[in-house]
């Protein structure tokens, strides 16, 4: 007969989970663009986990409509900040402002992309240079940036890096185009910086939701078909929240979770594993 589990045993130890297993870590949060924003699902789910957190705007338009979100979330308005990673200085200030208020960070998560329409509707075959180049910077190298200025402040403690793909980083989705050359190179970058920065207890993980109608999808032609043929293949015959994903990934962020890096953690109700 076996003998009943004695709660007090070592290894049960770290199984035990706080109310707010994220109290006392501090979470960046790039990429909010209103309150369907898969960035702002996340950030909700820091804060709900117990987590400080920190945002960012893209300008004066988009403040107009993330303000309410910050108020919401109890961001300092130290730490309420513009981020376009195209204006020199504005990424580095957000780091300086980090440092300045906390002294350290826990947790980023990095949810910006950014194509040309002409190129964005176009074949990756006829892709400019201007248009090619414009795309890597925003989507993929900011979060090589973000890494590099994260880097001394998460090393104080160990910290948790996300960022987000798409499915279409890694197969051919139609009309997805030269985004997912743009996202199979951000999941390498990922990849890499995860084993580089391993030993000073930085994760760095890729999070793959399914297609969720937020202000960046609607730039995707024909970004409704996509939905519906998702929904449809989908074991779960579902699409994803952002709500979904957030909770997921705060859980991702927590302690528990610290053997998790360099990964792509699909988040898509199974539509990844659907061949055919």
């Amino acid at each position: 007969m076996t003998a009943p589990i004695d709660p007090q045993d070592p290894i049960l130890q770290p199984i035990g989970i706080p109310a707010q297993p994220l109290a006392g870590k501090k979470a960046l949060v790039v990429g909010v663009a209103n309150k369907d924003s898969i960035a702002y699902g996340c950030a909700r789910a820091f804060r709900a986990f117990g987590a400080e957190v920190a945002m960012t705007y893209l300008n004066e338009k988009t403040r107009a409509y993330t303000q309410v979100l910050a108020d919401a979330l109890q961001v300092p308005a130290e730490l309420y900040l513009p981020c376009d990673v195209r204006e020199p200085g504005q990424l580095e200030g957000v780091f300086e402002h980090i440092e300045r208020h906390w002294g350290k960070l826990n947790i980023l998560l990095h949810s910006i992309a950014f194509s040309p329409r002409e190129d964005l509707h176009g074949r990756v075959t006829d892709c400019s240079l201007p248009g090619f180049l414009s795309t890597l910077e925003v989507s993929a190298w900011s979060f090589i940036r973000m890494m590099h200025l994260a880097e001394p402040l998460m090393a104080k403690e160990g910290g948790a890096a996300f960022t987000l793909s798409y499915f279409g980083g890694e197969k051919v989705v139609p009309h997805y185009g030269i985004m997912g050359t743009a996202k199979a190179a951000l999941e390498t970058a990922a990849r890499y910086m995860a084993a580089e920065l391993g030993p000073k207890g930085i994760r760095v993980n890729i999070i793959s939701p399914g297609p969720v109608m937020t202000r960046a999808a609607s730039g995707i032609d024909r970004f409704d078909e996509l939905l519906a043929r998702t929904k449809e293949r989908a074991p779960t015959q579902q699409l994803v929240t952002p709500e979904q994903v957030g909770v997921a990934t705060a859980a991702l962020a927590c302690d528990f979770a610290q053997i998790v890096t360099g990964e792509v953690l699909y988040m898509d109700g199974g539509y990844n594993i659907m061949g055919g």
